[in-house]
């Protein structure tokens, strides 16, 4: 299973590509599905291409929400 996961853009590059980042990593992403992108923008990424842009609210919700996950699937792993 494949996830889709909120990123941050931190780096734009030419020919639409740019730099995201999570939780201090930095992945190469193609940003030529999204019409207009900007430095710190929410990406939502999919096997290294951003699919949506999101507000930073909705990204912070979405990020909380794999991290409750992990938690959870963590939790039933030590059990």
């Amino acid at each position: 299973m494949c996830l889709a996961v909120p990123m941050k853009i931190v780096e734009l590059k030419e020919n639409g590509a740019g730099v995201c980042e999570l939780e201090n990593i930095r992945y190469d992403v193609d940003l030529s599905l999204i019409e207009t992108t900007q430095l710190n923008d929410y990406v939502i990424v999919h096997a290294g291409f951003a699919i949506e842009k999101l507000d930073v609210e909705e990204a912070n919700q979405r990020l909380k929400l794999f991290e409750d996950l992990a938690e959870i699937y963590g939790e039933e792993d030590k059990a």
